[in-house]
């Protein structure tokens, strides 16, 4: 190894300590002593080798490669202390998900996606994990989308011919999406979640993968003298919670 003798050089996510030669600019006072990650191993045309951290302390370290170039720092093996951990590498990050409700509250069963989200963000749920009720809001949904979280689980009532409140999982076939920035499919009105998963193809965004919750309705539409949930869908909603729950547990455990 050309420049480092007999030096062990730490591998990508190693922890170390910065000890920055002598002589060096202002940058390398004030880097004296601080923690950091290492991100890469990289040679120089001598055949040296240059070690890349991010510091710990660095707002923008979880946002990943966004981040480069104007946060990382380069560092001779030499000028690293490998922490006494023996370079443990740092666990990965945290999955992050998007779990959204879907629909409207004031057509009777169609507001089964919203109630179920609403419960969701009153629990402790993991990091990483983001619940959100957008209603009717399909845009928002589409660009949150669009933001390309490792997994997304739609919320909503789907009628499929089964007695109400019967649950189930899908996931949609990207066959059935249309093409990425395909004007044809663009609709910021119809709120459903091949629409919206559409409305978002259509934007341009290519998504990660999404499972749809799906609970069967006895009604989507508002009825007299009638307000909220129909009874078997209402009942529903704790077990969706937990279907939920399970589909995050999963997705998670996928990530480790």
């Amino acid at each position: 190894m050309s420049g480092t003798g007999a030096r062990t050089l730490p591998g990508k996510g190693a922890r170390v300590r910065l000890r920055p030669r002598a002589g060096g600019d202002v940058f390398d006072l004030v880097l004296i002593d601080k923690a950091a990650t290492v991100e890469s191993v990289e040679q120089d045309l001598e055949g040296n080798y240059l070690i890349s951290v991010v510091l710990d302390e660095d707002p923008g370290a979880h946002l990943g490669m966004m981040r480069q170039p104007g946060h990382r720092f380069f560092f001779a093996p030499e000028e690293l202390e490998i922490l006494p951990d023996g370079g443990r590498v740092r666990p990965p990050a945290a999955a992050s998900i998007l779990v959204a409700g879907i629909g409207n509250i004031f057509l009777g069963d169609d507001g089964f996606g919203v109630e179920v989200a609403q419960r969701l963000a009153a629990r402790t749920l993991p990091a990483g994990v983001t619940v959100g009720d957008y209603g009717i809001r399909g845009y928002d949904l589409a660009y949150a989308l669009m933001a390309r979280p490792d997994h997304a689980i739609l919320i909503d009532a789907c009628p499929r011919g089964e007695a109400p409140g019967t649950l189930f999982v899908i996931e949609p076939d990207p066959a059935d999406l249309g093409p990425a920035g395909d004007p044809g499919y663009l609709d910021g009105h119809a709120m459903n979640p091949v629409s919206v998963l559409r409305l978002a193809r259509s934007l341009g965004g290519e998504l990660n993968p999404v499972v749809v919750v799906g609970c069967e309705p006895a009604t989507l539409g508002p009825e007299e003298g009638v307000i909220g949930l129909s009874a078997p869908v209402a009942a529903a909603v704790d077990d969706a919670v937990e279907l939920v729950e399970s589909l995050i547990a999963r997705f998670l455990a996928s990530h480790r």
